[in-house]
Order: structure tokens, then C-alpha cells, then sequence
């Protein structure tokens, strides 16, 4: 058999995250059905990332196995034919022997969204979270960068998955403002159970005056989750860049 890879893009609003479950539509199991329709021998369909339940992504990728010579560049349509509007594959692209999306990803980015206006737009209800008071993107940025490096980030995860380790490189993490909407970017060689979340209200918990500016590197050394901010929102988190080496990564890239 050979193996595929898909880029897709999905809004995650309706959907109970990547995942496939039993009882819950989800974004993998509404995939797999379209990829069966086109190619009926598919198995071991396997996602980049396990997005939580109303959380985007403009860039995603997806690995599986088929006899079918169908050429990659036909494929995208043929499984768009079975998708809904809310999810798409752009792309697709054969993928060496070994290939898993998840597996072989070499880092990722978030980049979690806030519509920071004092009225909320409704075009954005479920694309953005929508925070009225003015946050303090200056004191957010420089907390940010504390962020930065090869950390234990242990105090901003949710208990909720298993992991031999808490300990991530992240690469960059940003806090941008543009007109009404902040946004916060991280990416890393990978990500604990809802941590991109937990830096996003982390750093609101910062705006706030809740948490210090440079009080990052302390938090982290706690290990306390209990001391970093909440979780924040789903509906503003979008996973929004994954690297791969090889054709998958410039198929991605493109």
C-alpha cells in the first residue's frame, strides 16, 4: 500500500474536535467517510493534531494508507464531492514509506484569536474570542518571550492525557494587535493537552495585572497549574502551520 497526505482546513465549530468518537461527529470521522467514498481500501487515517472540540484549523494534515493509483493531484476534489462546506482538502501528495502525520511533523503552530473591541462582532462569534476590555499587548509581549526555549510546561497544561514528558521546545511566541484583534502566535516542536490555550490566558491573566511580566520563568518552575491563567476559549485557537521535511513539507508550505 502506499501512503497519502492530505492538507485540509477545517472550521472546528461544530465539531466535538479531530478525534474519532463513537457517539460525536468529529472532523476525522467525517474525513474518513469522504476518503472511503474515494478510496474504499483507506486505513489508518492519522491527523497532525488532536484539536479539542471548536477549535480551527487553516492549515491540517492527514496520513493513510491505500492500494488506489488514483493521482494525488485528483484527490482533493474527489473527497471535497463528500465533505461539508466546513472542511476542505487543498492538497494532496504522495508520502515516503513510514510517513504519519503526526509522527513525522517536526513543529507546529498556534495562533490563538481575540476580538478586542468594546462591541462584538457577530461575523466573528465562533472564529474569535471576543474580550471587551483593552488588553495591554506591550505587557503580554514581554511576558511572551519568557515563554521561549526548551521549558517543563507542566503549569500550562490540562491533566487530561497521557505524556512521558511536560518538557517542549517552544520556537517563538508572539502577542500581535491589529485594528480590533490581538493575536497570539506559539509555535513548538509540539504541544501538551491544551497548553497553547493556557499561554493565551496566561498572558490575558498578565494584561490583567493578575500575573507579573516577568513572572514566566517563576510560574514554569512551579509546575503549578494552578497558578497560571484559565484555559482560554476554544473558538480562538487555529492551528495554523505544521513543517514536514520532504514533498509532504512543501505541499504544505505551498
Amino acid at each position: 500500500m502506499r501512503t497519502l497526505a492530505l492538507r485540509l482546513a477545517f472550521v472546528g465549530t461544530r465539531y466535538h474536535g479531530w478525534q474519532e468518537q463513537a457517539s460525536d461527529i468529529t472532523v476525522a470521522g467525517t474525513l474518513k467517510s469522504a476518503v472511503l467514498r474515494v478510496c474504499p481500501d483507506a486505513e489508518g487515517l492519522t491527523g497532525c493534531s488532536r484539536t479539542d472540540a471548536g477549535v480551527h484549523a487553516l492549515r491540517y494534515c492527514a496520513s493513510f494508507k491505500t492500494n488506489s493509483a488514483i493521482p494525488p493531484e485528483r484527490l482533493p476534489r474527489a473527497i471535497n464531492t463528500y465533505l461539508p462546506p466546513d472542511i476542505a482538502v487543498s492538497d494532496a501528495a504522495a508520502a515516503p514509506d513510514g510517513f504519519n502525520a503526526i509522527l513525522s511533523c517536526e513543529k507546529k503552530e498556534y495562533v490563538y484569536k481575540i476580538q478586542n473591541s468594546r462591541l462584538r462582532n457577530p461575523f466573528l462569534v465562533g472564529r474569535a474570542y471576543f474580550y471587551p476590555k483593552e488588553l495591554d499587548v506591550e505587557k503580554m509581549s514581554r511576558a511572551a518571550r519568557d515563554f521561549v526555549g526548551t521549558r517543563d510546561f507542566a503549569a500550562v497544561r490540562s491533566v487530561g492525557s497521557e505524556t512521558k514528558t511536560t518538557v517542549r521546545t517552544v520556537h517563538r511566541c508572539e502577542v500581535e494587535k491589529s485594528g480590533g484583534e490581538v493575536t497570539i502566535s506559539v509555535c513548538a516542536d509540539g504541544f501538551l493537552y491544551n497548553m497553547a490555550r493556557a499561554i493565551a490566558g496566561t498572558l490575558i491573566y498578565v494584561s490583567e495585572g493578575k500575573i507579573a511580566p516577568d513572572g514566566i520563568p517563576r510560574l514554569l518552575e512551579t509546575r503549578e497549574r494552578s497558578l497560571a491563567g484559565p484555559t482560554a476559549p476554544p473558538e480562538g485557537l487555529y492551528l495554523s502551520k505544521i513543517w514536514y521535511g520532504g514533498q509532504v513539507g512543501e505541499m504544505m508550505r505551498g
